[in-house]
């Protein structure tokens, strides 16, 4: 388990690099002046869910792909301007913007006296949390998260409550380092608040995908080995590729090609970690990658990692 706390870093370049290592590579940029950077970052690690206080000190913006995580970044002080899929999005106090993994996303500006309670989820891992908490297969995260929450009322409210609690400790963000199991305990809660807050209606279920949606889906977890394409999806849903396409957009927030590029993978790396006997050639044409070489860039960019650096 690792913790930051306040860091003081020289120059932006350096301010940047010390947010990477935490949460994620991205481009920061200074709006209207080059003051020096008054970084405020503190971290608890829980493992697959990492909570922090993160300010700049400064009016920036960010691009970032999220790689292989999702993220809330909760506004304690000053607002949170962002680009979402349907628009602008702006968080203040008792709001938070919702980031979806391996997806080009801007913040388009991060004011200067704004300090975020963000949480990051490692997203194959949330995926499999959110399968076994709300009781049914095959549940899209991407499709539950909205690209803004509220805070203020219901189970939102409570699970800012426990995410807060959870932060008081980021002044002894060793706290619970001999103990995986507590940690462990901490990432189920933060998962189960956050995904029952996100519920529609305050029930146990997301709501339901189209039919032509779902079919695809089932499929594609059935056998995403198969060479699929774009007009056998669009085949089995029963509808035009485009249509198809369009529907992806709006119920999965990607496309088929990149949904099935995710399931993949994630069989890929479970294999990986699983069964350190199997060659990488063998992954990935045990999953449908036409090459080890193909297979690996695509791991590259979704975890951050060559296949072979799995095993190290």
């Amino acid at each position: 388990m690792s913790g930051r706390r306040h860091v003081s870093p020289r120059d932006w370049g350096q301010a940047s690099n010390v947010v990477a290592q935490a949460y994620f590579p991205h481009e920061l940029r200074l709006l209207g002046g080059t003051r020096e950077p008054r970084l405020t970052l503190r971290t608890l690690d829980l493992g697959p869910v990492l909570i922090g206080h993160v300010g700049w000190g400064a009016d920036v913006a960010i691009d970032c792909d999220y790689p292989g995580s999702f993220e809330v970044n909760m506004p304690i002080t000053g607002h949170l301007e962002s680009r979402g899929r349907f628009g602008e999005i702006t968080s203040v106090t008792g709001q938070g913007t919702v980031f979806r993994p391996d997806t080009p996303s801007l913040i388009s500006h991060w004011d200067a006296t704004c300090t975020v309670l963000g949480v990051k989820f490692d997203s194959s891992w949330l995926e499999v949390e959110a399968e076994r908490v709300l009781g049914t297969d095959r549940v899209n995260v991407r499709t539950l998260l909205p690209e803004q929450m509220s805070m203020e009322h219901g189970r939102a409210r409570a699970w800012h409550h426990l995410v807060t609690s959870l932060a008081a400790h980021l002044h002894d963000p060793d706290l619970f380092a001999d103990s995986e199991l507590v940690r462990s305990q901490l990432a189920g809660a933060v998962a189960v608040g956050l995904l029952e807050a996100c519920c529609p209606d305050g029930g146990v279920r997301p709501a339901a995908q189209p039919r032509m949606i779902r079919a695809v889906v089932e499929a594609l977890h059935d056998d995403p080995a198969r060479a699929w394409t774009a007009a056998d999806m669009a085949a089995l849903a029963g509808t035009s590729v485009r249509r198809l396409q369009e529907g992806f957009q709006r119920w999965v927030g990607q496309s088929p090609s990149q949904y099935l590029l995710d399931v993949r993978l994630q069989r890929a790396h479970a294999d990986l970690t699983g069964d350190p006997a199997l060659a990488i050639g063998d992954v990935a044409a045990r999953w449908g990658f036409s090459s080890a070489s193909r297979f690996a860039a695509a791991h590259r960019r979704r975890y951050g990692t060559a296949p072979s650096q799995v095993r190290d």
